[in-house]
């Protein structure tokens, strides 16, 4: 593959990803953005976390995940608890709220998704999945090469 196609893929997949959450947030209702429901859903997934935890999980800066923290806590999607072995240690946790928005806004992605991939044969969502999976691999390894 030359550099020019490889250039144009990644502007490509870059143009689909800016587009389909542009998309996503005007479709979902509520004020909160794509940053945060990652957020909320590495509460849901992994339980409290720290905030330094999290901005490194998802790669945002200390001060934007202290700023989504705090949107997320004006909401009432996410509690800030102090650590019972430690008080020094703060926790962000999912609150009850928090748990709903994530679903709802899981089911407004699989719509969205559903609606994106439906121009798809099964012949190209083979494809799709096979390219991704590929490079998922390919991450996954080159991460896990960086973290140890």
């Amino acid at each position: 593959m030359t550099n020019q196609n490889i250039f144009k893929l990644i502007r490509t997949i870059e143009l689909f990803t800016n587009r389909a959450i542009i998309r996503w947030n005007k479709s979902f209702p509520s004020p909160v953005g794509i940053s945060s429901i990652l957020v909320l859903e590495q509460l849901q997934q992994n339980g409290p976390q720290k905030q330094s935890t999290l901005a490194n999980q998802l790669g945002y800066t200390p001060g934007a995940m202290t700023n989504i923290a705090n949107n997320l806590i004006k909401e009432n999607y996410a509690t800030r608890e102090y650590s019972v072995n430690d008080r020094r240690v703060i926790f962000l946790v999912i609150t009850a709220k928090g748990q709903q928005i994530v679903q709802d806004a899981q089911l407004q992605g699989q719509e969205l998704r559903k609606e994106l991939f439906e121009v798809l044969t099964e012949e190209e969502i083979t494809q799709f999945l096979s390219i991704h999976e590929k490079l998922l691999v390919t991450l996954t390894k080159h991460r896990s090469d960086i973290n140890g």
